[in-house]
């Protein structure tokens, strides 16, 4: 007998559904055929946000849910009437399934409506996680978690089941509830439907908006251990005359669980042989490029280490986890680490403690170091937080070194009924031995983030000596100013969906010294078609004064003065839901007294769910009256897609600047949910100014690890 859909109070505009019970078990294969499922309570009352707000969709949706004491499970039936006209590409783990048909889970079992976890999956099976970032307006997506889903087509559409163990998620324990939404995107009908929450202001993520999941069991995460050892074998060789070193290693992270919403993990030996490369960039500035965290051990928890609404990489992160086991392009030794995170009533706190090796980078060495980090941050006012955070420790063994800072965000998603508001203040201290004077950074900003109108305003001050050692600093000596402003009208228009006038004013100054900076980026185009593409045109007036020479290219250096240029951008967006796919764009116009040409090309080929193809193509042309450059780097990935828990992927990249010719190649297989196999190719080689190709470096890792739970 099929339950009924519950509506549960504990606020009034809040939908729910009930848990089913598990009484003879499920296997996880996509087929919904037992008889667990056919008894749990049914959800199927979605409405779309796209195209139409509160609007009927184009397909049915059936949502059952039941849980046990070790798991959580979900089904999902997507009902299509033309199953062969799914868009669905991809199979790897992670991808970006946005563009695709898929389902996507949001959870909240702490029901603090700021903190979740998202869990995803395409019609190929292709499975997606991420924590739940910047107060639900974005997501971590580079968070993994161990959970299994499995995907059946049929004539009636496809259906999805995907078992949650609850040893992978934080959780209240006391609760019978969580925060629950379900979101369903239809790709060819550029389709989005919710269950809650169904209004374009608001964003999936935003779990204080989401419905409940209630009736849920006592959970029982046993001891609450976690045990991954991980056996490494490589083979290194440096330049063509090096000998090959064979080497084996072994690394253990291990965990366990101080109750259902703490935990402490400790690394031994860390070792991050499946983290992929980085993307390269090119740089025609004269500050640092930012490169995003991709090391499991960091991202665990890193939603809890985020401070300071109106802080990013343009401006001050206080705590970068790349600082810590790299420098420079060398992966610097960890030799432990332990980490404490969690949530305890309304409060959400990390630590985090790493010792490093000594190591040596151009002839200089450097003694091991010990440094860490702490976060807390106390929930208010419902949606609103206030915290603090303190690093110590440098990576290069300067003495001294610490920082601190305070932040307070306020949050609603009821500004006048139904509008997203956002206000927040942040203040930052540091310390070293090597500083002086003005060492102190604070900043504000103000948002209203919602579907027709987007407006910001941002204010920074960062002082000439704030050097945080474990954060990351672009510019320091500034006051950053930024004024946003997106106007978003939905058009009655046959072809088109939404247009985007964007209005955005940056201003930078030196702290008692005239401006450095400023540029102002109009949209006066920028339309979303009904067909999914898009088309853009920019033009954005901006000037630099440099008060020191800077090199923007191999011997062109930018003299002293004060430069003013007009830019140009135009741009076209190819909808993803055909098999060819990408996006084309052009800057162009004056330059540094000079102009600048910047053509960059995106294209993604799927010919089938099998073979998938990305290229990426950046070419830069300037003529400056200081010297002429001509900047090349190209990209391209080949993954083969064998299944979802099977996938072999290569990366090359080739720049003109470093000459350097990369190849990343890497078999990833999952033959457990507990278990993966990486194998792990890198390949670098150096073309001369006689265009003679050297080796630089070649290597070859196998990486086996498994975890236990006990």
């Amino acid at each position: 007998m099929i339950q009924p859909l519950v509506v549960v109070s504990q606020e009034s505009e809040r939908p729910g559904i009930n848990a089913g019970i598990i009484i003879r078990g499920i296997t996880i294969d996509g087929v919904m055929d037992e008889s667990d499922w056919k008894n749990a309570p049914l959800l199927d009352e979605f409405r779309t946000t796209e195209p139409v707000e509160k609007g009927l969709p184009s397909a049915q949706t059936h949502v059952r849910v039941l849980a046990n004491e070790k798991a959580l499970f979900i089904g999902i039936e997507c009902k299509d009437p033309n199953p062969d006209k799914i868009v669905r590409f991809s199979k790897i783990r992670d991808a970006n399934i946005s563009n695709e048909d898929h389902v996507k889970v949001v959870l909240d079992p702490f029901l603090d409506g700021q903190s979740g976890y998202i869990l995803a999956v395409n019609a190929n099976g292709a499975r997606y996680d991420a924590l739940v970032s910047n107060r639900g307006e974005s997501e971590n997506e580079d968070w993994d978690a161990i959970w299994e889903a499995r995907v059946s087509l049929n004539s009636d559409g496809w259906t999805v089941e995907i078992r949650l163990p609850i040893q992978s998620i934080y959780f209240k324990k006391e609760l019978t509830e969580w925060g629950f939404n379900i979101e369903r995107r239809i790709q060819r009908n550029q389709e989005t439907i919710r269950w809650a929450n169904v209004q374009r202001d608001q964003f999936f993520g935003q779990t204080s908006r989401a419905g409940l999941l209630t009736n849920l069991p006592v959970f029982n995460y046993g001891i609450g251990a976690n045990i991954r050892p991980s056996l490494v074998g490589s083979m290194n060789k440096v330049g063509e005359d090096g000998a090959a070193v064979v080497d084996m290693a072994t690394s253990l992270d291990a965990s366990q669980r101080l109750g259902a919403n703490v935990l402490a993990t400790l690394t031994v030996n860390t070792d991050f042989a499946e983290t992929e490369v980085d993307t390269r960039q090119t740089n025609l500035t004269r500050f640092p490029l930012f490169f995003p965290e991709k090391r499991t051990f960091f991202l665990e928890g890193s939603d809890i280490f985020e401070f300071g609404f109106g802080t990013g990489n343009r401006t001050v992160l206080p705590f970068f986890s790349r600082r810590i086991g790299l420098f420079g392009n060398s992966q610097v030794p960890i030799m432990f680490g332990g980490k404490i995170n969690g949530r305890i009533g309304n409060t959400a706190f990390g630590g985090l403690g790493i010792r490093t090796n000594s190591f040596e980078d151009d002839g200089t060495p450097y003694n091991a170091t010990t440094m860490g980090v702490m976060r807390v941050r106390q929930n208010v006012l419902k949606e609103s937080t206030v915290g603090m955070i303190t690093s110590v420790g440098d990576p290069l063994g300067r003495e001294g070194s610490f920082m601190s800072g305070l932040d307070f965000t306020y949050q609603t998603t009821r500004f006048n009924g139904d509008k997203n508001f956002i206000a927040g203040a942040w203040a930052l201290y540091t310390d070293r031995e090597d500083l002086s004077d003005d060492r102190s950074a604070f900043g504000f900003k103000v948002d209203y983030p919602n579907d027709k109108w987007d407006l910001s305003f941002t204010y920074s001050r960062i002082g000439e000596f704030f050097d945080p050692s474990l954060g990351f600093v672009p510019r320091k000596g500034i006051q950053f100013l930024n004024i946003g402003s997106i106007y978003a009208p939905r058009p009655k228009w046959p072809l088109v969906r939404q247009m985007f006038h964007q209005f955005f004013l940056t201003y930078i100054k030196g702290i008692g010294e005239e401006w450095q900076s400023y540029s102002v980026f109009t949209a006066p185009v920028n339309w979303q078609l009904e067909s999914g593409d898009r088309i853009e045109m920019n033009v954005r007036p901006a000037g630099e004064n440099i008060l020191v020479p800077f090199e923007i290219a191999d011997n062109v250096i930018i003299p002293v003065g004060k430069y003013n240029f007009m830019r140009y951008r135009l741009e076209a967006e190819f909808a993803a839901k055909r098999r060819l796919n990408g996006q084309a764009t052009w800057w162009f116009g004056s330059f540094y007294d000079g102009t600048l040409d910047e053509l960059r090309l995106e294209l993604n080929w799927n010919p089938t769910s099998l073979l998938g193809f990305e290229f990426n193509g950046l070419r830069n042309i300037g003529r400056l009256p200081f010297g002429d450059f001509d900047q090349t780097l190209i990209g391209t990935r080949v993954r083969f897609n064998v299944t979802s828990d099977l996938q072999l992927n290569s990366y090359v990249q080739y720049d003109t600047e470093s000459r350097i010719l990369g190849i990343n190649a890497r078999i990833h297989w999952i033959f457990s949910p507990l278990g993966d196999v990486f194998l792990v190719f890198n390949h670098n080689t150096f073309n001369d100014i006689t265009d003679r190709w050297s080796l630089q470096n070649e290597q070859i890792l196998l990486k086996i690890r498994y975890n236990f739970r006990l």
